[in-house]
This record gives C-alpha cells, sequence and structure tokens, in this order.
C-alpha cells in the first residue's frame, strides 16, 4: 500500500491550476501551456502539461471592471500516476482546489485565493490521462492607472479516488502543493490601464560570480523599470574545482520570490528584489550528487543599481551583492554542498540593451 501511494500522489497534485491570462484587448480568447512540478515521497519530482483557456475582458479606465469568462483547465497526468490508482481499485477521480494569483494594479496588490472543481474523470486501465477544471472568477474592480499584472503563484488541490461502486479507496483524499516550473514567466496577464509612465524594457548580458564557490556564470534575461519593476533570468550553470581539483558543474536557476520595486532618478534606477535560488543539477566528475529539490533555503534579497555611463533610453551597466542562505533538499550531501556556496559577496555583472 505505501507504494501504491507514493505513485498515485504524482497524479493528484497538479489535476487543477488558476486561471492564466495573457493580456490582450476586451473579449479575447486565451490559449496557454504551462508546467508545473510536484515533489512526492519515493518517486520525487513529477512534471505535469497544463493547457489553459479562457476569455476576459480589460477596463479601458481607472475604475472599471475586470472580467474573467469561459474558464476551462486541462491537466494530461503521466502513465505512473493512472498504475497507481489501478493498483488501489480507483476507477474514476474528483476534487477541489485552491489557486493563488496576486493582482497588482498601479500601487494596489490583491492576493487571491481562486476556487476550482475537479469533475469527476473516469480513469483508463493505463497510460496517460486528462482531467478538467472548472471555476467562476468574480469581477474585480481596477482603482489606478498605470501597469496592471495578474502573477502565478502556487497551489493546493484536495483530491479523492473513487472505485467503481462510488466507495473511497484506502487512500482517502489527499492534499498536495505544487510550483510553477522554472524559467517560465510568473506574469500571466499585464496591461496599462490609463495613462501611465513610460515602462523601460531591456534585455540582459553578464554575469554573477559566486564567491565561496570560486565560479562565475553566464546570465541572459530581460528587466523592466519603472513604474513597475521586473527581473527575469534564464537558467544557466557554473563549472568549479571542488578540494581545488574536482572538476564540479552546478545549474543555477534565480527565479522572482515576490513583489519587486524600485526607483527611478536621475537617468537610473535602484531595483530591489528577492529571488528562489535553485541548483537543479549539481554534478561531481560528471556525476549527479544533488537531488532535483536543492535550493537555497530562504528567498535571496539584491538591490541591482545602474553604473556610469547608464541611460534609461539606451541602457548599460547594472550591479548588485547578494548572501546565499543556506541550501536544503539537496539530498545526502545537502551539507557538504551548503558549505560550497553559502555565504555574502556574490555579485551580479550586467549589462542591460534597451528593447
Amino acid at each position: 500500500m505505501p507504494k501504491a501511494r507514493s505513485l498515485l500522489a504524482a497524479g493528484l497534485a497538479c489535476l487543477v491550476l488558476p486561471l492564466a491570462v495573457p493580456a490582450a484587448e476586451a473579449s479575447t480568447p486565451v490559449d496557454k501551456r504551462l508546467s508545473f512540478t510536484c515533489p512526492f515521497p519515493l518517486i520525487g519530482l513529477q512534471q505535469l502539461d497544463v493547457r489553459i483557456q479562457a476569455a476576459f475582458e480589460v477596463p479601458s479606465a481607472p475604475g472599471g471592471t475586470f472580467t474573467t469568462g469561459d474558464l476551462a483547465v486541462s491537466v494530461t497526468v503521466p502513465d505512473k500516476s493512472t498504475r497507481g490508482l489501478a493498483l488501489v481499485g480507483a476507477a474514476s477521480i474528483e476534487g477541489t482546489a485552491s489557486a493563488g494569483v496576486t493582482l497588482a494594479n498601479g500601487s494596489l496588490t490583491l492576493p487571491l485565493s481562486l476556487p476550482l472543481t475537479v469533475a469527476k474523470t473516469a480513469l483508463p486501465a493505463s497510460g496517460a490521462f486528462t482531467t478538467q477544471a472548472s471555476g467562476s472568477v468574480p469581477p474585480v474592480r481596477l482603482p489606478n492607472a498605470g501597469r496592471t499584472t495578474l502573477t502565478i503563484g502556487g497551489f493546493s488541490t484536495r483530491l479523492t479516488p473513487k472505485k467503481a461502486d462510488g466507495s473511497f479507496t484506502g487512500l482517502g483524499s489527499f492534499t498536495s502543493d505544487c510550483t510553477l516550473d522554472p524559467g517560465q514567466d510568473p506574469v500571466l496577464l499585464s496591461f496599462d490601464l490609463g495613462s501611465a509612465p513610460t515602462q523601460h524594457r531591456y534585455a540582459v548580458a553578464g554575469s554573477t560570480a559566486l564567491k565561496t564557490l570560486g565560479a562565475t556564470a553566464p546570465l541572459t534575461g530581460s528587466f523592466a523599470a519603472g513604474p513597475e519593476f521586473a527581473t527575469a533570468f534564464d537558467r544557466t550553470g557554473a563549472d568549479f574545482k571542488a578540494f581545488g581539483f574536482v572538476p564540479g558543474h552546478a545549474e543555477l536557476q534565480f527565479t522572482p520570490d515576490g513583489p519587486q520595486t524600485g526607483e527611478l532618478g536621475d537617468g537610473g534606477f535602484a531595483a530591489h528584489s528577492a529571488f528562489a535560488l535553485a541548483f537543479p543539477q549539481v554534478t561531481l566528475f560528471g556525476l549527479p550528487v544533488a537531488d532535483a529539490g536543492c535550493r537555497a533555503s530562504a528567498p535571496v534579497p539584491v538591490d541591482l543599481r545602474t553604473g556610469g555611463g547608464f541611460a534609461l533610453a539606451t541602457g548599460g551597466p547594472v550591479t548588485g551583492t547578494y548572501t546565499i542562505p543556506p541550501l536544503t533538499g539537496c539530498g545526502a550531501l545537502t551539507a557538504y554542498l551548503s558549505s560550497l556556496v553559502q555565504g555574502g559577496g556574490n555579485t551580479f555583472a550586467l549589462t542591460l540593451t534597451a528593447r
């Protein structure tokens, strides 16, 4: 039975997702795909593909109402979960979810919890299956002019497998939490409401130096400054020498964690962010030595500031420093790997180019 429980968990956690709506004109249909990952006992991290379809209406002026309709979410669950359900005699799956998104409208930041219902889904004997979820999204009044965004967060599901006669299996109901996979833009909706100050957008190139590790990783990505600030880095990697001679390689992913703020002034800016820092893969002698969930145990605060020669219209140099907290989730070598990277004096050296 423990094996059956662990096999089932991968499919149960990601059967529903919150609303994901890119910005566009009013009454615009949306069809978007995202991937989420859920950690589970024994089988580890599981990735599921999600398709979100919806239509929305954006107000033309501050004080108007943002509405969403025709929300339909489908999630494809892999064969491994199907086999786990079969082990306990499950013939169907159903449940509910609570999805978290953040709506930002100028100076207003509004956390939202969206309830969704997972329709009863008949399960095949084998192979992947797709489940459907739906829900109503209440209208929201947008009081402020300026950049308005909807950002996806985590979500929690409560799901119940049942036998063909409608009775419960030995697994009962399960609650599982999932996160958006790195490298995907968490901003799902973005538009300017009414008149708003100009936002400056840039391409990012540069590097980050990891002081304790004695390594440097190249960085690319995007950056936006004023009135809203947003930093997004692509996944990267750094080669290093453990003990001064053992060849190693660490993959790094900086993902925004919470609102990003900043101030414009005198042709430059100061941006304030916090990042979740993950190490999805670490190798020594080419062999993996860390679990896929290896990450910093707390968000990493970073202040990025423009330097001499920077101009808002064209870009220029930007620098910052940060401290890496102890690592967690790396497996048996967590303490050792943490000693390789934790500490202060790490730096960003970036060049922004206006788009």
